[in-house]
């Protein structure tokens, strides 16, 4: 694990543990009145308490918080360099880093930013209300200096510009739009008044269609949550199933990792019913009758505060194909979220055909880009290039299916 400390003279209020402090590094400049400061931390129990207080804001991803980090970290064990922005003695923002390396370069990015649908990062709201007034040079300049001989690009990936009407400073920073978007469906007041923003009638068709092939297989059973172990169980069932689906396509496996399997067993373990958090809960379509106990279809859904994440599903296609198990089950699962304190179900990130037609609203995200070295300047080139490329790629239909068969006859 990465451990570089310098000493920090005349500094008491930075706390010193196991872990170890990076590196310091200041601006000169003032920022509402107060010294904005970076520290660069190895060991995430060095910022527990002040980054669990700035993850009580819900509009701060479940991706960067603590424990979905915390179980990522214990799964992978990547290097971190967590950047601690500080307002004098107050914390302004934690940016959960780990390093990487990719085609030589170090690379910081958030911590599990390959399985993270939406990235923020963690900004306390003084530090909000005053990112007017930060100018964006000196914060770029506050950040190369922080990470200097750690990495050679910072790449913060999936970011919003704006988040239910909050502006995201990290749009300060040099970007490029990523090449895949996110579909999200607000849940209004009912079930049936959140089908009018789509095509209402059609919908409840294919619902009464699906439900009689299903009924025709001998009835069939919504799992939603359940025992810790039935949601271990359904976890490694739908790494079977969509390592399965991933070969018929001729994909590779994004789930095959032993530390990735690590990682959502440890999320499923996350719960806050208080804070209305879960890491991970898994549903299911399971069959009746003759198929008693066979799972159709499967999905893991994530919550922070009114904000539902899908972050996979799958399908068993083997029996029932023609029911659309996994389309029934996003019916299932959006109708159960009703009354519950949700206002928004979010697919994630990609361009599916199941995703537009359930969700209305289309936010694009982008990617910091922003060189350290002149090694990292050649990295954040041929990403910003390749991330342009994918998407003039997926703007034009035929290139995209042209794409899509390349990409499955050569297996990446």
């Amino acid at each position: 694990m990465l451990t570089r400390s310098v000493p920090v003279p005349d500094r008491p209020d930075v706390p010193e543990t196991e872990g170890g402090i990076s590196r310091v590094e200041s601006l000169d400049a003032r920022f509402t009145n107060a010294n904005l400061d970076v520290v660069v931390i190895d060991a995430m129990p060095t910022l527990e308490q002040a980054w669990r207080e700035l993850e009580c804001d819900d509009l701060n991803s479940l991706h960067q918080g603590y424990d979905w980090c915390l179980a990522w970290v214990r799964a992978y064990q990547n290097p971190l360099a967590i950047l601690w922005g500080k307002l004098a003695h107050e914390t302004a923002f934690i940016l959960p880093l780990e390093i990487t390396r990719s085609h030589g370069a170090r690379v910081a990015t958030f911590i599990g930013a390959d399985h993270s649908n939406i990235n923020t990062g963690l900004f306390s709201n003084r530090f909000l209300e005053g990112t007017g007034d930060l100018d964006a040079h000196r914060f770029a300049d506050l950040l190369r200096q922080a990470l200097a001989g750690l990495a050679d690009l910072l790449l913060l990936q999936n970011i919003p510009l704006e988040w239910r009407g909050r502006q995201n400073p990290l749009a300060l920073l040099p970007m490029v739009q990523n090449q895949n978007h996110a579909y999200r469906l607000p849940l209004l007041d009912s079930f049936d008044t959140t089908l009018r923003q789509l095509n209402a009638k059609n919908r409840r068709k294919k619902f009464r269609v699906q439900s009689k092939r299903l009924e025709a297989l001998g009835g069939f059973e919504y799992v939603a949550g359940g025992t810790t172990n039935e949601q271990h169980r359904l976890l490694d069932l739908f790494f079977k199933q969509k390592s399965e689906r991933f070969e018929t396509l001729g994909l590779p496996d994004v789930f095959a990792r032993p530390e990735t399997k690590q990682f959502l067993h440890g999320a499923i373990d996350i719960r806050d019913a208080d804070r209305q958090i879960l890491g991970l809960e898994m549903h299911a379509i399971r069959l009746k009758g003759q198929r008693d106990g066979y799972i159709a279809a499967l999905s893991g859904i994530s919550r922070k505060g009114d904000h539902v994440i899908c972050q996979f599903s799958s399908i068993d296609e083997s029996v029932g194909a023609d029911a659309s198990p996994g389309e029934f089950l996003f019916w299932q699962m959006i109708e159960g979220q009703h009354n519950k304190g949700v206002s928004m179900f979010d697919f994630g990130l990609g361009d599916q055909g199941y995703k537009r037609s359930w969700a209305p609203v289309e936010t694009a995200h982008y990617d910091v880009v922003l060189s350290l070295t002149a090694r990292g300047s050649v990295a954040g080139l041929a990403h910003r290039a390749i991330t342009r490329g994918k998407a003039f790629v997926k703007s034009h239909p035929r290139l995209y299916r042209i794409a899509q068969r390349t990409r499955r006859m050569i297996g990446v």
